[in-house]
């Protein structure tokens, strides 16, 4: 885990791999993380594919401090 505030745009969405990168955490620790709830997803319409809003990324990140 990063040990300052990612940088990202708050209402910005976030794929997979751009949330493992800005937190500094391995993609199974995410998809970890997201199945005991600790942080939520969202879905493209589209593909179905996860995204992650800025403010989420934030807020997961305080709650590990």
């Amino acid at each position: 885990m990063v040990s300052k505030v990612p940088n990202v745009d708050v209402n910005g969405r976030y794929s997979v791999a751009q949330t493992c990168k800005l937190l500094g955490i391995h993609r199974n620790t995410l998809i970890n993380y997201t199945k005991a709830g600790k942080i939520r997803c969202g879905f493209h319409r589209a593909n179905m594919r996860k995204f992650y809003l800025g403010k989420e990324v934030v807020r997961f990140w305080n709650s590990q401090l």
